[in-house]
């Protein structure tokens, strides 16, 4: 089973070799066909190296490391 990719913005640096990554997506409403964003703020583990807030990352899921971190900054697209 192929692991899945995700990419998305870094919001928060507080917690030592972790990141708090946004990913955004476009969704339609079925009945009223509306665009809406919606968003979900992920946990992953940060490697060594120039990270800073705003940056775009790509993750990558992976075994669970923590309770709440299954996935790894895997690099910086922006």
């Amino acid at each position: 089973m192929s692991k899945k990719i995700l990419q998305g913005e870094i919001v928060s640096l507080k917690q030592p070799r972790t990141a708090v990554i946004k990913v955004t997506a476009r969704k339609t409403h079925s009945k009223y066909h509306k665009q809406y964003t919606v968003f979900r703020r992920y946990q992953a583990r940060l490697p060594e190296g120039e990270w800073g807030l705003g940056d775009v990352v790509q993750i990558t899921e992976c075994r669970p490391l923590t309770r709440t971190m299954r996935w790894e900054v895997t690099g910086k697209v922006k």
